[in-house]
């Protein structure tokens, strides 16, 4: 293959872009471009056109015309079927000191040269690379989606890419980087030819052969996808089964490369994320595919994926592993239903099956141990969801036209037969439009009937008599069908995967806007596999008179008035930010007057009306003083809160105005960081436990931080005037770590545990509302109730997880079956699934609001390290400690402040079997402990005394209150 090169000169520049154009004329020039304006001037361009047939290269030389010393063009003299060839040519014929890479559809930040090159310069590093960004150029406000941007948070230098695998494993492009020639040159690194996916190889083996890697956090590149056009990218043709094949071949490769370095941990992750990332990009298009393409792919996977270790298959989440597994074996059936809910992850989409107590994906493949343990769902807890928040598949079977009618048919899973076969059944569809603030359509489902594990529903929808859409605004219409079933509801979106929507007739439509913008309305698969309409235009006429719209839709007064639009919708977003609401508080809701005898309460960022807050509030109420109760709540919709109070929601206008206006402000956890409180509102800290764990100050993440963020902190913390402790343990503890001052301590107890103090006052006088709570939860009368609270656990990353017992759940239900009701209570940011083997024998009580009732319900409590410990303590009941992995929990970066299996007044197991042999005996248990119990009591919680919310109602709200 041979070049064609005009004659060039000139200084050496520091970086020479390389961009590669095939077939792309138009955009070229703004690529170029996005160059030639870069801040740092010394830049050359080399134009390499993959020979294209269009004017691709004229333009390129009508460039390098207009600017003689800083571009150059170049042309392969045949087309080379990939972006290597081109990009190989660009390299050979660089002088810049580094090299780049730029797409003829792409552009460079304008400070992205200088950027990468003064790293490069500062660090001695082979490569730079900076953030990427991909930006969905047909989304209607060009939305942007920066490409893993946790790897560029700072800047970062590595001397090996063992040091940062994740930058290896995710990060596999060449265009966001800047590499020194002579590295280039000395490595002999180049693009692999004649197949496509060519960046991956060549960053592998950049990332490899670098001696040091540097990381910016700035954008330096502009990736523009388009994802509806017509001309598909290479990376989006996925339903070309070659697009594959290139795919494995480069990942084969790599394997290669990697397995001849011995680097087995950087195999492991990339063996993860192709399961995890590449495999999912192609069975996301199998609905839509035919028989023949689905055996290749499977028989090309199976060749790669079936040698991978176990380990890459243990790190897959269920419905991961699900669709590996089913796709191995060709078991279409299932699979698709399993490749929708990995596209809709909330989404169930299969009938399930129940054995022995546990729940399945799917009823076949049992009989193998290594499928049951793949197929076992039970832990997504698709079995104790109601079906009104259920998100059920409803797989579209049937779409015709007739006359102006649309006929519908659908089959919505029905999981578990959760909806009864005698149940009564109605439904409509709901056409709405997706730019939400326009109008819907609804239409009655005239049949719906259970079929076997399904309820199908049959309908005929007259679009043309009824639907009259605007036009211009509405082009994208989904159909969601609302099924009721015995007066619960579900919603569910339409999947397509079944029916062919690409040849199916358009409907005559009438827009507001009359025809000359749309003529026709036309089904089609929406990016999450779902059945959608668009406003088309079929006849010329309606073709010109779009094409006229849009062209004055882009003319200058379109354009005005689309920025007074976007400008009225950036100062709505202001407005409404938290930012702005920051400034407003300060500036004009703190110049309010104070409304006495206000008080706003919440408890744990108003995610609950529990704690001590509660039991103040209670307290105020009992006594019917004259305070206006305000309560903050979290979420869409208060649930579980008083009746008689204002509930305003946290961080709404309501809620800074409260905040403002506030005599008083109670609370358990901390009202917003940034929100000061004037002089005049007495803050009341209630806490909400004492700690076993460092806090605060005392934690290294918080020593660690910048002086500005310890500084705003602290004043957060300082707006504290009271501080309640329920022992010289907190003081020592609680009070240090955040810095509390003496004179800011209350040593009357908690509220909340006033209660449970008075519990073991007289524990011959049941309270009432643990009686209730035990009938509500269906604990059967003469059963003995344990309460097992585990301590919030998280992700590496401090995210919830997932609750998982450390225990055999079933074997523990099996074995006390006739003795115990255990009730789990995960940290109210952990979701917990029960088995159906234990229904009856465990119940989840993680939902109820407070904790208190369960409390004082049990008859002995299992907890590894939380802090419900120290207020359990106050019944003098049983307490078993479940340590199971106290050696890596005391020693993680926070760290404890005391050895709990030294002073733990219960006994402390390690296993599951001590565990299981301390709780066979709860009257011995008490009689054994019974002095280190009351010791503990008295070290933790001395100021506990069973008066604490009357104390302080007393000091500060009674009529003749004592001065704060």
């Amino acid at each position: 293959m041979s070049i064609v090169t005009p004659e060039s000169g000139g200084t050496e520049p520091d970086i020479s872009v390389v961009v590669i154009v095939y077939n792309d004329d138009r955009r070229l020039p703004v690529a170029v471009r996005s160059v030639l304006d870069q801040s740092l001037r010394t830049v050359e361009v080399i134009v390499v056109d993959d020979c294209s047939a269009d004017g691709s290269y004229d333009t390129a030389r009508a460039l390098a015309a207009a600017h003689p010393r800083r571009v150059r063009a170049l042309r392969l003299s045949e087309n080379s079927g990939g972006c290597g060839e081109p990009r190989n040519h660009g390299m050979a014929a660089a002088r810049g000191r580094y090299v780049m890479f730029l797409d003829s559809d792409d552009t460079l930040d304008r400070h992205a040269c200088r950027n990468l090159l003064e790293a490069a310069e500062r660090t001695g590093a082979d490569l730079v690379s900076g953030r990427c960004v991909r930006v969905h150029t047909d989304s209607r406000h060009a939305k942007r989606i920066p490409w893993y941007p946790w790897l560029y948070g700072t800047t970062t230098t590595v001397e090996s890419i063992a040091d940062l695998p994740d930058l290896f494993v995710f990060d596999t492009l060449s265009t966001n980087k800047c590499y020194r020639r002579a590295f280039l040159v000395d490595h002999g690194l180049t693009f692999p030819r004649g197949i496509h996916y060519e960046d991956l190889l060549f960053s592998a083996e950049a990332y490899l052969a670098a001696a040091r890697i540097t990381l910016i956090p700035h954008t330096v590149y502009f990736w523009n996808v388009a994802e509806k056009t017509t001309a598909k990218s290479i990376s989006n043709r996925r339903h070309e089964i070659n697009n594959f094949t290139d795919r494995l071949e480069i990942h084969r490769r790599i394997d290669a490369v990697l397995d001849r370095r011995g680097l087995e941990e950087l195999k492991l992750r990339k063996d993860i994320k192709f399961l995890k990332h590449d495999l999912v990009l192609y069975l996301r298009d199998l609905p839509f595919l035919d028989n023949d393409y689905r055996h290749r792919f499977a028989r090309l996977a199976r060749g790669y994926v079936q040698d991978f270790p176990q380990e890459a298959y243990d790190s897959l989440d269920a419905v991961h592993a699900i669709c590996a597994y089913l796709l191995m074996r060709e078991d279409w059936d299932h699979l698709m239903p399993a490749i929708d809910t990995l596209i809709n992850r909330k989404k169930i989409s299969a009938p399930l099956a129940e054995r022995d107590g546990r729940i399945y994906w799917c009823d076949r493949h049992l009989d193998d141990p290594a499928a049951r343990e793949v197929m076992d769902v039970t832990g997504l807890g698709y079995h104790g969801k109601p079906l009104e928040k259920m998100f059920l598949r409803n797989l579209l079977t049937r779409y015709a036209v007739r006359g102006g009618t649309v006929l519908l048919a659908g089959a919505v899973v029905n999981p578990l037969h959760t909806v009864p076969a005698d149940a009564d059944l109605t439904a409509e569809l709901e056409l709405r439009a997706r730019r939400r603030s326009l109008r819907g359509y609804r239409f009655p489902v005239r049949t719906v009937r259970h079929e076997g594990d399904a309820l199908t529903w049959e309908a005929a929808v007259p679009l043309a008599r009824v639907f009259r859409p605007v036009g211009v605004l509405d082009e994208v219409w989904d159909v969601r069908l609302h099924l009721t079933a015995d007066g619960q509801r579900t919603t569910s979106r339409i999947t397509a995967g079944s029916v062919d929507l690409e040849n199916a007739p358009a409907l005559p439509v009438r827009p507001w806007l009359t025809r000359l913008v749309a003529d026709r309305l036309a089904p089609e698969v929406s990016a999450k596999g779902h059945l959608a309409f668009r406003l088309t235009q079929h006849s010329t006429a309606a073709q010109r008179g779009r094409a006229l719209v849009d062209r004055n839709l882009h003319g200058p007064a379109a354009r005005a008035a689309k920025r007074t639009y976007r400008g009225l919708r950036a100062v709505r977003r202001d407005l409404t930010s938290g930012t702005r609401k920051v400034q407003v508080y300060q500036r004009v809701l703190l110049l309010l007057p104070v409304r006495k005898g206000t008080v706003v309460f919440e408890s744990h960022l108003g995610k609950q009306y529990s704690d001590s807050p509660r039991a103040l509030y209670e307290e105020l109420r009992r006594r019917q003083m004259p305070v206006t109760a305000i309560w903050s709540y979290a979420g869409a919709r208060p649930t579980g809160f008083p009746a008689d109070a204002e509930l305003v929601r946290r961080w709404s206008w309501r809620y800074l105005r409260a905040l403002a206006q506030a005599e008083f402000w109670i609370d358990n956890q901390g009202f917003p960081l940034k929100l000061a409180k004037r002089p005049e509102t007495t803050y009341l800290q209630t806490w909400h436990g004492s700690a076993l764990k460092k806090m605060g100050f005392d934690q290294p993440a918080h020593r660690i931080m910048s002086e500005q963020a310890q500084r705003a902190y602290q004043q957060a913390l300082d707006r504290f005037d009271h501080f309640l402790v329920r022992g010289e343990h907190d003081v020592r503890t609680l009070a240090r770590a955040y810095r509390i001052p003496e004179h800011k301590l209350l040593r009357l107890g908690y509220p909340r545990n006033d209660a449970l103090v008075r519990a073991a006052q007289d524990p011959r006088t049941p309270a009432p509302y643990p009686r209730r709570l035990a009938e509500r939860l269906g604990i059967r009368p003469g059963r003995r109730v344990l309460l097992y609270a585990p301590t919030f656990r998280s992700r590496p990353d401090g995210r919830p997880r997932d609750f998982a017992f450390p225990f055999d759940i079933e074997a523990f239900a099996e074995r006390f079956a006739d003795r115990y009701t255990l009730l789990v209570r995960s940290h109210y940011l952990n979701r917990i699934t029960l088995p159906p083997s234990v229904t009856g024998r465990v119940i989840d009580v993680t939902g109820e609001p407070d904790i208190t009732p369960l409390l004082l319900l049990s008859d002995a409590l299992i907890t590894d390290y939380s802090s419900v410990m120290f207020d359990y303590a106050l019944l003098r009941r049983p307490m078993v400690f479940y340590a199971h992995d106290w050696e890596e929990y005391s020693r993680d970066t926070r760290g404890t402040y005391f050895d709990l299996p030294a002073e733990a007044p219960g006994p402390v197991a390690h296993t599951e079997d001590e565990l299981f042999a301390a709780l066979d005996d709860l009257t011995s248990l008490s009689t054994r402990y019974e002095a280190r119990l009351k010791e503990f009591v008295d070290r933790y919680g001395e100021y506990d005394r069973g008066d604490a919310a009357a104390r302080i109602v007393d000091r500060f709200f009674a009529p003749t209150r004592q001065a704060p």
